[in-house]
């Protein structure tokens, strides 16, 4: 399955060391006026080679939008865009040919395959959410008309963590260090560490925290179809995302109903909630209150030090990794949440606008 969506649609293709990353947008609806400058600003934030806390592969990462644009309008017929790989140096991967990386999708891919591609993990590459920031950043240009916004933020590296409550924080300060993280203490903290493993060969993952402001009630489908299932569905489809949980998530457990239950107002006559444990959404729906949730992300599993692990024989072997790296994906990751977010809301907006025909 290559295609996210059910209305806005994703389709994506392309390898880490092909000719080119792309994907073709459906569902695009017509009119919106289309913010090249913005979707690239989306991408940078995901390329590789912006701080020294990633990798040093050296990438523009330049979108080139081939159809379903016109005179800087969307058309509402398929968007199609690649963005070309530049800089693969192959080369660094020959010595893991034959083997199978712990923690990577080498032996799966091949179970399921019969072949892969060793070159920097092939398909299953973190390089192929190019494609999902420039679906999000589209879905994002229709979401800014409808007044929803889509906020991540680094919240956790290791053992270093923000207070879970994101109105503690300003979340505008997100993009004003390297890691992403709105607490300007919290954020240098985490960047030592981060340096400090990379130095040493080896990887750390964390927690991104996204936010939704502005979502209407009645998104979402009351079975099989769930707004926070979709969420979930979407998270967990990124590269190294190991959980995913919304509203008070896990740590509700630990209240009593009369502790956690949101009490309905009505508010100028709005309905509102004095609290927002559910996260947004009750039921499966939306109700209007910001959503948020909390996405886990594992260590980065390529760590530069030498590692046991066994050949395509079966033989027991020893290597060491080359190449460039992230020794944290949560600083560039950041984007993807938000893409993958703002993908899942405009779908459910646009089916719910279908439904109500």
């Amino acid at each position: 399955m290559n295609t996210f969506g059910n209305i806005f649609r994703l389709t994506t293709f392309g390898e880490s060391h092909g000719e080119a990353i792309g994907g073709v947008i459906d569902g695009m609806p017509a009119g919106i006026d289309i913010d090249l400058d913005f979707i690239q600003s989306e991408l940078n934030r995901r390329r590789p080679g912006q701080s020294k806390i990633t990798t040093s592969r050296q990438e523009a990462d330049q979108v080139e939008l081939l159809s379903g644009v016109f005179e800087g309008k969307s058309t509402g017929c398929p968007i199609g865009f690649i963005v070309r790989n530049t800089n693969q140096h192959s080369q660094d991967y020959e010595n893991m040919r034959c083997l199978y990386r712990p923690s990577h999708a080498d032996y799966t891919y091949q179970q399921k395959y019969g072949i892969r591609d060793h070159r920097g993990g092939g398909r299953s590459s973190a390089r192929i959410t190019i494609s999902r920031c420039v679906g999000g950043a589209l879905a994002k240009l229709v979401l800014n008309q409808l007044g929803i916004s889509v906020q991540a933020y680094t919240s956790q590296v290791g053992d270093i963590a923000l207070e879970r409550d994101y109105h503690l924080y300003d979340l505008s300060k997100t993009e004003t260090n390297a890691v992403r993280c709105p607490d300007e203490e919290k954020a240098a903290q985490m960047e030592a560490l981060i340096s400090k493993l990379k130095a040493e060969g080896d990887t750390i993952g964390g927690i991104i925290t996204c936010v939704v402001k502005g979502c209407p009630a009645g998104l979402g489908e009351p079975e099989f179809g769930k707004l926070h299932a979709a969420l979930g569905s979407a998270m967990l489809s990124i590269n190294a995302v190991k959980g995913f949980e919304y509203g008070e998530g896990f740590a509700g457990v630990t209240a009593r109903g009369s502790e956690q239950n949101d009490v309905f107002r009505c508010v100028n006559g709005e309905v509102t909630t004095d609290t927002n444990h559910s996260g947004g959404i009750q039921g499966g729906i939306s109700n209007g209150q910001d959503i948020y949730f909390r996405v886990a992300f594992k260590p980065v599993a390529t760590i530069l030090s030498e590692q046991e692990t066994i050949d395509t024989e079966g033989t027991p072997t020893r290597f060491t990794a080359h190449g460039r790296h992230d020794p944290c994906v949560l600083p560039r990751a950041v984007p993807v949440v938000e893409a993958m977010a703002a993908m899942t809301i405009l779908d459910y907006y646009l089916v719910n606008k279908m439904l109500k025909r």
